[in-house]
């Protein structure tokens, strides 16, 4: 005979209520509500989740089947397939995105300390970058990719101590990862990796003038001028760095950053065949040379984060979004 509690409902018991019941409260949530509260409700697609259902279809049957035990669970009834769809569809996201953002501000602060490999800096690491969904373009009409297909971005802000998202903006497939930047209010003193797409001078210098530095890779197509350069230490030739310049921007990109940009360049023997080039561009002069590379380089665990996801959505059977 079980005398403990269900794993789900261990789970369950982390969620704050007087914190959920609070935005239920200020955006109406449970209004003319009968048999699916908001918390019922959230509480049918946690499980979905967990035990990895397909459809909510897939979601209320599970419950049914288990009706025996809903209230040791946490449920107090249990809804048909289209209440549990009307709801996902009326019901107001922000009660859902407050929560999330609620459980990453108390998640957060846990890790914040977190030793990361190779990097010696005490500031707060972002990296960022998006992942495109696709999706039907009948379903979701809002959803504009390219080629004429439906798709979404997932733009995301991973906090690298503890990989946890600072922040998630959901877009259309068309909007360019550039824009992100007007999006984002910079942090001083943290740091934030991004790839080349990224690389949009008007907003670098809205976070170096905010205080805030970032990493990234310039195009190939980027215009400057070599103003001079640094002695690299044994430490830095030894991470396979061959030079650390400083440049300033030229044509009109100029008017855009008229301050001084740091730029590594290091040797990747993995890279290719026969090993290659890499330059990264930052506006901080006090790290080492070989720590603006090792930094550039955990800009990739945003990749794996991504990939995690993508996992258990394919487990779930729930690679494109689907209306049941």
């Amino acid at each position: 005979m079980n005398i403990g509690s269900y794993i789900f409902s261990q789970v369950v018991d982390y969620i704050p209520r007087y914190q959920f019941d609070k935005l239920v409260a200020k955006f109406h949530g449970n209004w003319h509500s009968k048999d699916l509260t908001c918390y019922n409700q959230l509480l049918h697609l946690l499980f979905g989740q967990i035990t990895g259902c397909g459809s909510l279809r897939d979601i209320c049957l599970c419950l049914e089947a288990h009706k025996p035990i809903l209230y040791h669970l946490g449920f107090r009834n249990t809804v048909t397939q289209p209440s549990l769809s009307r709801a996902n569809e009326n019901r107001d996201y922000r009660i859902y995105e407050g929560l999330g953002t609620y459980l990453i501000s108390i998640v957060r602060p846990l890790y914040s300390k977190t030793a990361i490999p190779e990097i010696t800096v005490d500031n707060v690491l972002y990296t960022l970058d998006s992942t495109t969904i696709s999706t039907s373009i009948k379903l979701a009409t809002w959803a504009l990719g390219k080629y004429s297909k439906g798709g979404v971005k997932m733009h995301t802000l991973l906090d690298l101590r503890g990989s946890i998202p600072a922040n998630i903006h959901i877009t259309h497939g068309r909007w360019h990862d550039s824009n992100e930047l007007d999006i984002i209010e910079p942090e001083p003193y943290a740091f934030y990796m991004m790839d080349k797409a990224y690389v949009d001078f008007d907003a670098l210098f809205r976070f170096h003038l905010a205080g805030a530095y970032w990493v990234t890779r310039p195009k190939e197509n980027m215009k400057y001028e070599i103003l001079g350069h640094r002695g690299l230490s044994d430490a830095d030739r030894k991470a396979g760095v061959t030079g650390d310049f400083t440049i300033r921007l030229t044509t009109k990109s100029v008017a855009l950053y008229p301050e001084p940009i740091r730029a590594v360049c290091v040797y990747d023997e993995e890279a290719g065949e026969t090993g290659e080039e890499i330059v990264f561009i930052t506006n901080n002069f006090d790290i080492s040379a070989s720590e603006v590379s090792c930094l550039y380089r955990h800009r990739w665990d945003i990749e794996v984060f991504f990939y995690d996801k993508y996992i258990v959505m394919q487990s779930s059977h729930r690679v494109q979004f689907t209306t049941y």
